[in-house]
């Protein structure tokens, strides 16, 4: 079969000179989305795409996954109590309201906003007393939550909009009155490539002008800091932390409100300038109660005197396991013993252990329904006997748990509302040796009974941002699975698997573990006979895009087809777009020349050779996104269109009003038929 030819991709010239080394970007020109010619490149490469796309054949039964819908984890504020829900026909959750009765109500239906699916609802925060909502609303994909105020009684709007404020935290006072939050500086007052970042904390008072806010904290600070806030629900501590972009380590301030205003508190170092993270929780008790990695790469829980919260004062409750990281905890103190619940994973499965608050002896566990993931463990704010957890496994929709310290049982809460067949799937979790020796684990999904012989298999990865893979329930995972295929999720160094030391093996200059963890994942499907090259595809997204942009450049041989979607691709310059300038703390910076060498060494735009038998590649990326440019993609998928001698396709599937985040479920089934079908189409299944 002779493939069509791709769309004509001028090529040129185009070099910088960094550091003494000639940098080539000959498709620069595409880094300019309203260009007349990238907007006809794109418009050839749409036709191309439609004309390979052939059928969606996993569609329907995706979407019927789906209708298994979700159910989120009760955030109790006085008498009532908050959760969000999908139903199986739904295309967003929505969230609610349970009134001390028992009655409830819909509180913000993202559909009833918005009839075309493109509003989601991207942050909650219902005050200390449960009668005002602060919400959170973006359009299109692009993640510029505008922040409004509902008073819950009522349903009405009482404030907003108030713009920029992305990722912005909402610390409520006591009384609903006032609350602080993050909200970047006008873009009037920042240079224009700058108007994404330079946080400020802000004290607003409800009902006045957002004029008359009053900036508490931020002021001379890095432009990329990440700001974090709250307040203890007596309403006497404030807390601020300060991140450098999402460096693995952050500041951290206290304030008595008791002893200075609110809108001038005084300030006092808890942590500044140390390479580690901490996360403060004021306790009923008037202790302090520490979540750290400080001198415990995998975590631990220590004690401090809230007034004086110096590191020297710090003891532990909880100590670092061995070869578990702490994840979350809760206080049940309404018991004659009162407890800690803290939350672990151990090699990427979760557990709950139960721990005598007063000694941190551990006095028990937490059942859980099964080897998977558990999430946000939470706790009625003025104390209890109970808990409430998310949980999740591959073959169970998420559904919410109830514990009762009272009489050690686990109960299910709330299920996900919608009846699905699930396929019968067998998982299981092996341990192999990368390149260096180092063992990495990968969880290995695959149709149940006898295994008979190598299948069509997904690799996929992430390894970066010491985020985890964990167990959850993916209904594309189980469609693969239920047509016969493998699906194979690697927990690499980058990753937070296993703490963060694994983190650091796998940021800066040791990005390069990422990729070699993941050949050898692949090598190791192949080697014990799950699947062969020829039946060999990988998939990532964001920086597990990066991954397999590094491992189609790096391994071409290895894999047959590959789904590299929303990724960073030219690593030289990708601080100049969307949130890049945040990520320099993991990846390094271009403008310093041993991290120019660390990233020219892998950049997968940079590594695209002419005359290289490429892997059957789609790109999705989404044209509202604001965090990754899809300009990598672009300038990618014209490097690799020029350069491959394979008969195997390389495609764009460019999708406009959608970003790197939260879209409807149609679009969700959409994307997973159009990845799969071409995944199916280049490993045989």
């Amino acid at each position: 079969m002779t493939r069509e030819p791709y769309p004509t991709a001028r090529r040129e010239e185009t070099s910088d000179i960094l550091h003494g080394t000639p940098v080539p970007d000959p498709y620069r020109w595409l880094e300019d989305p309203d260009g007349p010619e990238t907007k006809g490149w794109l418009l050839a490469q749409a036709e191309l795409f439609s004309r390979e796309r052939g059928p969606q054949r996993f569609k329907s039964r995706i979407a019927e996954l789906l209708r298994s819908g979700s159910v989120g984890v009760p955030a109790w504020r006085g008498g009532r109590h908050f959760f969000t829900r999908r139903t199986p026909d739904q295309e967003h959750a929505v969230y609610y309201v349970v009134e001390p009765d028992g009655t409830e109500r819909a509180l913000i239906d993202p559909i009833d906003i918005d009839s075309s699916g493109l509003t989601t609802l991207d942050a909650v925060q219902p005050d200390k007393e449960g009668r005002l909502l602060a919400y959170q609303l973006s359009v299109g994909g692009n993640e510029e939550s505008v922040l409004y105020v509902m008073d819950v009684a009522t349903g009405q709007r009482v404030e907003g909009p108030i713009d920029r404020c992305r990722y912005s935290p909402v610390a409520w006072l006591p009384g609903g009155d006032a609350f602080y939050y993050v909200r970047r500086l006008p873009s009037t007052e920042v240079p224009e490539n700058e108007t994404q970042f330079h946080r400020r904390v802000y004290l607003h008072r409800v009902g006045t002008s957002t004029e008359d806010d009053v900036m508490i904290f931020g002021q001379n600070l890095k432009m990329t800091n990440y700001y974090g806030v709250s307040v203890s629900r007596d309403g006497r501590w404030l807390q601020v932390s300060a991140h450098e972009g999402t460096a693995p380590r952050n500041d951290i301030w206290v304030a008595d409100l008791t002893e200075s205003p609110a809108d001038r508190p005084e300030l006092r170092v808890v942590q500044e300038g140390v390479d580690a993270q901490a996360a403060l929780v004021f306790g009923r008790d008037g202790r302090l109660y520490v979540h750290t990695d400080r001198d415990a790469p995998r975590g631990r829980v220590c004690l401090a005197d809230p007034a004086a919260p110096a590191f020297e004062t710090w003891r532990d409750l909880v100590p670092e396991d061995p070869e578990a990281v702490l994840s979350d905890f809760a206080i049940l103190d309404d018991l004659e013993r009162p407890v800690m619940l803290v939350g672990w994973t151990r090699h990427a499965i979760s557990e709950i252990t139960v721990h005598d608050l007063e000694t941190g002896e551990r006095v028990g566990e937490v059942p859980a329904p099964g080897l998977g993931s558990i999430g946000g463990i939470a706790e009625r704010p003025e104390g209890g006997h109970e808990a409430w957890f998310g949980y999740t496994d591959n073959t169970t929709p998420p559904t919410i748990q109830r514990y009762d310290a009272r009489t050690g049982e686990t109960t299910l809460w709330a299920a996900s509302p919608g009846a699905v067949e699930v396929p019968e799937v067998r998982t299981s979790q092996v341990v192999y040796q990368s390149h260096d020796g180092t063992d990495v684990r990968m969880l290995i999904i695959s149709p149940a009974g006898e295994a008979s012989g190598p299948r069509p298999t997904i690799l996929y990865g992430y390894g970066g941002f010491g985020l985890s893979m964990t167990p959850g329930y993916s209904a594309s995972i189980l469609a693969w699975v239920e047509a016969g295929g493998v699906y194979a999720i690697a927990n690499l160094r980058g990753g937070g698997e296993e703490g963060e030391e694994w983190h650091r093996a796998g940021m800066l200059a040791d990005k390069q573990n990422v990729f070699d963890d993941f050949h050898a994942a692949a090598e190791h499907l192949i080697a014990t006979g799950v699947t062969t090259k020829e039946q060999l595809g990988i998939s990532g997204g964001s920086n597990g895009g990066l991954l397999v942009g590094a491992a189609l450049t790096q391994r071409p041989d290895l894999y047959s087809a590959v789904v590299c979607s929303a990724p960073l691709l030219d690593m030289i310059r990708y601080e100049k777009f969307g949130l890049g300038a945040t990520w320099n703390v993991e990846y390094g910076s271009a403008d310093d020349p041993e991290q120019f060498a660390w990233l020219r060494a892998y950049s997968p735009y940079h590594h695209v050779k002419e005359g290289v038998t490429y892997p059957a590649t789609l790109f999705t990326v989404f044209q509202s996104d604001t965090r990754v440019h899809p300009m990598h993609a672009w300038k990618m998928c014209a490097a690799l269109q020029h350069a491959t001698t394979s008969e195997r396709p390389v495609l764009l599937r460019n999708e406009t009003e959608v970003g790197h985040g939260a879209r409807s479920v149609s679009r969700t089934v959409d994307l997973s038929a159009d990845t799969l079908s071409f995944l199916a189409r280049h490993t045989g299944l």
